[in-house]
């Protein structure tokens, strides 16, 4: 039996619209997040103060100049002194250097070229035995934790949908998982899209060895 016609125009639209539509909410949200940054400049500086008139996007290229100005800052010798002159200073305040020794330490792991994190991408059956769910791997568990299963265990991070930004930290055996040959980008769109934008057939769990 054929769809309705109605029933075609309705879902053909919204396959148009809606992509644009979420774009559009992405870009803007960005946009006006990067726009905040102006906030750090004095107020008599802000471009809404001397130009009278709000600019959409002009935070997005202060954000960037700001970005670019500082890697080119932090990368020679003079640069590197005031880092860890910042940090030193930063290291005598308590709460300050434990929260910034934290994220500090989270990007060097994600960024760095040789790290493991989100490079994997796994399948533990979670919440439940029987259920199954997608996971990144995010480090290979320490020995002051893992002395207490004697178990070669694995770091998971397991994303909720449609927001994968936010979800669990699990850790689990190694061989209770199951790693896929699935790109993290592949893994993401599953995520994002409720499962309906499926891999490609040939990402299937690696076999061991």
């Amino acid at each position: 039996m054929k769809p309705h016609p109605i029933r075609r125009y309705v879902i053909g639209g919204l396959l148009v619209w809606i992509p644009i539509i979420v774009t559009l909410f992405v870009i803007r949200f960005l946009v006006d997040l990067l726009d905040g940054m102006m906030a750090f400049l004095p107020e008599g500086y802000q471009p809404d103060n001397l130009f009278g008139v709000h600019i959409p996007g002009l935070g997005v290229i202060f954000a960037v100049v700001v970005v670019l100005a500082t890697g080119l800052i932090v990368t020679n010798v003079l640069g590197r002194r005031l880092v860890s002159l910042g940090e030193a200073i930063l290291a005598k305040i308590p709460l300050v250097r434990s929260i910034y020794h934290a994220v500090k330490q989270v990007m060097e792991t994600l960024f760095s070229s040789g790290s493991d994190s989100f490079r994997s991408v796994w399948l533990v059956e979670y919440p439940r035995k029987g259920l199954w769910s997608i996971a990144f791997q995010t480090a290979i568990v320490s020995d002051t934790l893992t002395e207490h299963t004697d178990k070669d265990m694995i770091a998971i991070f397991i994303p909720t949908t449609p927001n994968p930004t936010s979800g669990f930290l699990m850790m689990t055996p190694k061989e209770d998982a199951i790693e896929l040959d699935m790109s993290v980008e592949e893994a993401l769109k599953l995520v994002i899209s409720l499962g309906v934008m499926q891999p490609n057939t040939e990402s299937l769990p690696k076999k061991s060895a």
